[in-house]
């Protein structure tokens, strides 16, 4: 069975704002980056080889607006621990604190980070076991 690439996609009033957050705390690279395209600009970012990436659009003369709730979250499961303690401090060096999670189940084994459209991305240090 071949395993699908996963694209999450989602709006954001200022692209440029999110750029530090992925890239520098997360540490995705720059896959592709676009102006213009039928009225969207727009940036996708994740790894050469991963079987995902994130793609950030903004559409001109729209409003995306911030994060409907604090609990829209993508999770990544990060079952070893130094390379966990290495993501949580890439994106300390880059300039995000940990937030409280809304459901207490991702502070237990991990921490939640908050990106400038309130999105959140949990990094959690355990194995996904399912």
């Amino acid at each position: 069975m071949s395993i699908p690439v996963l694209r999450v996609a989602r709006p954001s009033d200022d692209i440029d704002a999110l750029l530090p957050f992925y890239r520098d705390g997360l540490g995705l690279g720059v896959l592709c980056r676009f102006e213009d395209h039928d009225g969207f600009d727009g940036i996708m970012l994740g790894h050469e080889k991963a079987p995902y990436h994130f793609e950030f659009t903004r559409a001109r003369g729209h409003t995306a607006g911030r994060a409907p709730t604090g609990d829209n979250l993508v999770v990544f499961y990060l079952p070893d621990a130094g390379e966990w303690r290495a993501a949580v401090e890439r994106m300390r060096t880059a300039g995000f604190a940990p937030v409280a999670a809304i459901n207490p189940y991702w502070d237990r084994d991990g921490l939640t980070f908050e990106d400038p459209d309130g999105y959140r991305v949990v990094l959690q240090r355990a194995a996904w076991t399912r």
